[in-house]
């Protein structure tokens, strides 16, 4: 090889090898994979496999996603989603996904990490999906096959760590820099000297999934944990670089970040200031519902717990936007003003939320199936684009554990060892807490597909199918405009109501009977209820303990959204 510009080695290969498996052996060392290895047949310490991108076959290259403003969500894990733990065995799920009527599949992180088994944030080729799912064609016979069933494919990406094994980045350049510590390890070098090419290496990456693969989005892990002092930070350069791929082959293509700074800069427009990214998460909303249903005030949670947070998140999308926060210990956030609702992603479950319990417990183990109704109902008719955690919608009885399957004794037992100091104080037994190497811990998180078919998990998973539905066809629960007059509630009677453009949604959090007032209450009538017994006169609704009910005006046809 010969050295050439800023750093960067050039070989010209024949034909013959640009085929081969290969390696860079620096400074006569052993051959280590290469940074932007696009496939690694035999894990992170294997030689890398040239792909020829151009070769595969695409079938429905004129398919085009739906905008986020009607977009549903899923989040899903390759490997535990169906038993075979492949891009192939979720393929065959995506009719399934489509008839629940979501349309977007968000796909926990696919690139390369140590082992087959993992969360995927541990990855160190960015470059290269995962051997064990399926690898390079696998994963573009997925993207080809949602498409062909009507679902956008959005992929999560981790660009604020690498994981610690296989991780030979750091030899080939300065990528990492001590200035800064995430809560993984050092920090990306984005801002220091020579972070030119290491910014635009993930820019490189992002662009790649969107052109090679052809994702219809990205998700961005995290990125409260991407420290950039630069004048222009990298979120915007990478959101300014996505969308001017989009404008080149003539797709839509999105950007979603998870942030806990409740920062609307991440999404304001770059013409109005902003970094100029698609959506965010919103945390907030989680926490609010969360904290009201299950009760539970630990951490961060303590901030959280009252009705009136809950109904200022439907609002004002954050509960703390510039408010002190108890949690910590000083003001936290900043409000939205000027931004539509559909900025923001909500969600009750995800994989953090879950699986960042002691023992990966669903919220269907801590709530009642009548709670369970009223979050889905809020979820999926609140302003923001709901999203999904997988098996969520029948209430999956299998948990999501913490799993890993590190190669490196010594770093596999600083896992376990550290995963069980975490979470010692939440459990009797700090045998209680999963092995995350375990293979057991990893089955154990695979979804039980039959169950959905039986009993209360049959009942919820046509709750779910007929709120995304009625989603779907209402533009009142579609409609992205933050309305700060629209809530009402009694902190201490425990109810709830929002006004949705014509529409009402009214929860009764107590366990008793109670009469509401709701304003022109004889001009609407029960759209959806999640228990019989609801009633509509002329100024109030009697909602049962524990339920939920939807209205809509009369004479409009809850199917279709329009007057008969």
């Amino acid at each position: 090889m010969r050295r050439v510009h800023r750093g960067w080695w050039r070989a010209e290969l024949s034909p013959e090898l640009s085929r081969v498996d290969y390696g860079f052996s620096l400074d006569g060392g052993p051959p280590l994979p290469d940074p932007r290895s696009p496939s690694q047949p035999n894990g992170v310490h294997g030689l890398s496999r040239p792909v020829d991108h151009s070769a595969f076959e695409w079938r429905h290259v004129r398919w085009r996603q739906a905008p986020l403003s009607s977009a549903a969500i899923y989040e899903l894990h390759i490997g535990t989603f169906t038993p075979a733990g492949t891009l192939d065995g979720a393929a065959e799920r995506l009719a399934y996904l489509r008839d629940l009527g979501v349309t977007h599949v968000e796909l926990m992180p696919v690139c390369e990490f140590s082992g087959t088994r993992g969360w995927g944030y541990d990855g160190v080729d960015l470059y290269a999906p995962h051997h064990a799912y399926g690898g390079p064609d696998a994963m573009k016979r997925f993207v080809d096959a949602a498409h062909g069933h009507g679902l956008g494919v959005i992929l999560d990406v981790v660009y604020n760590h690498l994981g610690p094994e296989g991780n030979y980045l750091g030899k080939f350049g300065p990528y990492f820099t001590d200035r800064y510590r995430t809560p993984w390890g050092d920090a990306v070098n984005l801002d220091d000297s020579d972070s030119d090419q290491v910014r635009q290496f993930f820019c490189d990456n992002a662009l790649m999934w969107l052109r090679d693969y052809r994702m219809d989005g990205l998700r961005l892990d995290a990125v409260h944990a991407i420290f950039d002092a630069s004048a222009i930070h990298f979120l915007e350069e990478l959101g300014a670089q996505v969308h001017e791929l989009e404008a080149e082959v003539g797709r839509k293509l999105v950007v979603i970040a998870e942030s806990d700074l409740n920062l609307p800069r991440i999404v304001t427009p770059r013409e109005a200031g902003g970094y100029g990214l698609d959506a965010q998460w919103n945390d907030d909303f989680h926490h609010a519902l969360h904290t009201v249903l299950t009760g539970e005030n630990t951490g961060y949670l303590a901030d959280f717990g009252s009705v009136a947070l809950l109904a200022k998140t439907l609002t004002r999308v954050f509960a703390y936007d510039g408010t002190y926060s108890k949690s910590r210990r000083r003001k936290h956030g900043a409000p939205v003003s000027g931004l539509s609702a559909h900025r923001f992603v909500a969600f009750f479950q995800n994989h953090d939320q879950v699986g960042n319990r002691a023992i990966g417990e669903r919220i269907g183990h801590l709530l009642t199936i009548d709670q369970l109704k009223i979050a889905a109902a809020l979820l999926m008719s609140a302003p923001f684009v709901p999203m999904l955690f997988q098996g969520e919608e029948w209430n999956a009885s299998t948990p999501f554990q913490y799993f890993t399957d590190h190669q490196d004794a010594q770093l596999a037992e600083s896992v376990r060892k550290g995963r069980r100091a975490e979470f010692a104080h939440f459990v009797a037994n700090a045998s209680e807490i999963p092995d995350p190497q375990a293979p057991e811990t990893f089955e154990r998180s695979k979804l039980d597909w039959d169950e959905r078919e039986t009993g209360k998990h049959r009942e919820l998973y046509g709750w779910y199918r007929r709120l995304i539905h009625l989603r779907r066809c209402s533009r009142d629960l579609k409609n992205g405009q933050l309305d700060l007059d629209a809530v009402k509630f009694d902190e201490q009677a425990r109810w709830l109501s929002i006004t949705r453009g014509d529409s009402m949604v009214v929860c009764n959090f107590a366990a008793n009977q109670q009469r509401i007032p709701i304003a022109h209450a004889d001009r609407l009538e029960i759209a959806l209820a999640s228990t019989p017994g609801v009633c509509v006169d002329t100024a109030t609704i009697d909602l049962p303990a524990i339920s939920v009910a939807i209205l809509m005006p009369k004479g409009r046809d809850a199917s279709t959204g329009a007057y008969e």
